[in-house]
């Protein structure tokens, strides 16, 4: 349900860091390394920052690494937004060898030597160099780019069973570690983009446990709920080979990128220093709108709103965030439906008549603010 302010209430005093440095508010970009969960991370960046408040956008595996979009402070409230992001990664499929968790962590269910043309189109693609293109890959490897076109049609899956998803309040991955049967439904989702960035063979005729794992490199992007451990077990079962997932990599996450990630060990100040301020992260995954002062006013208030109280109207249909006219987010916003004359009236909107046309707009999130880390680190 959409959050409301009450009309008439003030905003909440804003919150203190419990290091007695103004609160941060912002997203902080971290490199995550293959080990923690995402839980771990954000635990220990509550610690070095000294907030109460802090999230993810998206969770990644232990054994995954790379883009985690974290949520400090006000920054929480865009976890709807941020977490519904397209997602891009690279990642390393074994073929030969399955796992319960169709991941590295997992325990080794099933091994078996590669049939000899699955093989030889690796081989084909080892030698056709780094990231070939598709044509490169439909010609030297046919059952492979198969498989792949498959997987990029695909427009449901179904989530792995060592999963966080949880079923009748429990965990999926506790049940199927306590041996129970885990049967979850399959999500909607869709395969922007795959592509081979890679391969190796082999060692023909030898069970795949025992020899260098034969190997298919990925880059992909995808849309929230997609799991790239189903994914490798999905291309091993097309291929008709036991699969798992042996790294992988998060490049971006929306706008997030690796580029802008920092190390988990930086350091607090190098990590206060990294928090991007809350309206440029908003600003960078949702439509801007200005506010006038007056509309920056009932914003605060919860009031709904008219395209008088904007200076720069949303133009979009869905949410938005709300700038005051100093560039600090006020609210997350979107328009009602538009006002329009009864059926069967006969009126007619005109320039006489411009609450026919009026639009209004209501708070969805309200913001009381935040300091800018990065600048009171420095006085």
């Amino acid at each position: 349900m959409p959050e409301h302010t009450l009309e008439g209430t003030p905003p909440p005093e804003p919150e203190r860091a419990t290091t007695g440095r103004p609160r941060p508010d912002g997203v902080l970009v971290i490199d995550k390394p293959r080990g923690p969960t995402s839980h771990d991370v954000v635990a220990r960046l509550r610690r070095i920052l000294g907030v109460k408040r802090i999230g993810h956008a998206g969770t990644l595996d232990p054994m995954a690494s790379g883009v985690l979009v974290v949520l400090v402070g006000e920054a929480t409230k865009l976890a709807p937004y941020l977490t519904a992001e397209d997602k891009r990664y690279t990642a390393r499929v074994v073929l030969g060898v399955g796992t319960d968790t169709l991941d590295a962590d997992g325990e080794i269910t099933a091994a078996q030597p590669l049939p000899a043309w699955l093989d030889d189109e690796l081989g084909a693609l080892a030698g056709a160099g780094v990231a070939p293109g598709a044509e490169a890959v439909a010609r030297a490897a046919p059952r492979i780019a198969a498989a792949l076109d498959a997987e990029r049609a695909r427009r449901e899956q179904t989530p792995p069973a060592y999963s966080a998803i949880k079923v009748a309040g429990q965990r999926s991955y506790a049940l199927a570690r306590a041996g129970q049967a885990v049967d979850l439904a399959a999500r909607t989702v869709e395969v922007r983009s795959l592509a081979v960035a890679g391969a190796s063979r082999g060692g023909p005729g030898t069970p795949a446990a025992d020899a260098a794992p034969a190997t298919l490199d990925l880059e992909l992007e995808v849309s929230k709920g997609y799991y790239v451990r189903s994914l490798a077990g999905d291309l091993g079962a097309h291929l008709g080979v036991p699969a798992h997932l042996s790294a992988l990599r998060r490049t971006a996450s929306g706008a997030f990128t690796v580029a802008q990630a920092v190390p988990l060990d930086a350091g607090a100040e190098a990590l206060r220093a990294a928090l991007r301020p809350l309206a440029e992260a908003a600003a960078s995954s949702l439509p801007v709108a200005r506010l006038t002062e007056d509309g920056t006013r009932r914003a605060r208030l919860g009031q709904s709103l008219t395209e008088s109280d904007f200076s720069m109207a949303p133009a979009h249909p869905g949410a938005a965030v709300w700038l005051d006219p100093d560039g600090h987010v006020v609210a997350l916003g979107a328009p009602d439906i538009a006002l329009g004359a009864p059926e069967g009236t006969g009126a007619e909107a005109s320039e006489s008549s411009p609450a026919l046309l009026a639009t209004r707009f209501s708070v969805l999130r309200g913001f009381t603010g935040g300091a800018d880390v990065r600048g009171s680190s420095a006085r």
